[in-house]
């Protein structure tokens, strides 16, 4: 047990309470997908040690992850305790969560925390479904990216991170080819096609039975304007709900170029996020 602060309880993740823990995040499974994929699929040590549980009484209200990404699923009830255990946990790159939690979760903590670099106030959440997807005309062809093509496909998340959050990660993490190249062997990274060109690009991130987050989108600059995105990703779109019942990302609410691109392919804003970077 990690500790208890004004009747709040927070447990690491186990056994005995992971079952309970996912049922509260299926209750908002766009918001919480990342938390969620992690408590269902990576079973590492390292991983279950840094998963956390919040408990008023007998009832979870809420679960975080402790980890370079400090991630937030939780009531307010919860944030007080959640607060005082982000002590013990120091050296997170980003804070993120459903809006009004991380805002009163960072009201709790700015006092000793390290100062934000980049704050992205609002992100929308968005998903679409089957029923609401709309469908492009197929002058693309999308598919898996190759392993061949992993330098073009790391230049365009690069290009996109560097964009999104002012710094160039092949600079600041060794391994980000390596996960690249991972990621394409696993068939996480898709591409448009057009005229023999890759000119789109998405991948999927964390994934639950409800939901799969997708992210990466990126259109390298010297081809938007033709329509290419739309085409591409509503084709991409409608192969991955084949396997998913829906999929969601987030985006920044001054993106009103993406997010014109998410309202052509269907979806839908159904929640408010935010990322705090340091």
């Amino acid at each position: 047990m990690s500790g208890t602060t004004a009747g709040i309880r927070i447990e690491p993740i186990s056994p005995k309470n992971e079952r309970a823990a996912l049922s509260y995040l299926s209750r908002s499974p766009y918001v919480n997908v990342f938390v969620t994929y992690l408590a269902l699929f990576d079973l590492s040590p390292a991983t279950r040690h840094r998963l956390r549980v919040a408990y008023d009484g007998e009832r979870i209200c809420g679960a975080a992850y402790f980890g370079r990404q400090l991630a937030l699923a939780c009531d307010a009830v919860a944030i007080d305790a959640l607060a005082l255990e982000s002590r013990r946990h120091r050296g997170q790159r980003m804070i993120i969560g459903e809006r009004e939690v991380v805002l009163d979760f960072w009201d709790r903590v700015r006092s000793w925390h390290s100062r934000p670099r980049i704050v992205r106030d609002r992100q929308l959440v968005m998903a679409v479904d089957r029923g609401s997807l709309l469908r492009s005309e197929e002058t693309v062809v999308v598919r898996h990216a190759r392993p061949n093509e992993w330098p073009e496909v790391a230049k365009g998340s690069a290009g996109l991170i560097e964009q999104e959050l002012d710094y160039d990660p092949r600079a600041a993490a060794a391994d980000f080819n390596a996960n690249v190249r991972e990621m394409i062997e696993r068939n996480l990274w898709w591409v448009g096609e057009s005229d023999g060109r890759l000119c789109f690009f998405c991948n999927v991130g964390p994934w639950c039975h409800k939901t799969a987050q997708l992210q990466g989108i990126w259109t390298p600059p010297e081809l938007r304007g033709r329509g290419l995105a739309t085409a591409s990703f509503s084709a991409i779109c409608d192969r991955l709900l084949e396997q998913s019942p829906t999929l969601s990302l987030y985006v920044n609410d001054f993106n009103r170029n993406a997010i014109a691109l998410y309202e052509r392919v269907g979806f839908r804003h159904v929640a408010d996020f935010q990322t705090i970077l340091f």
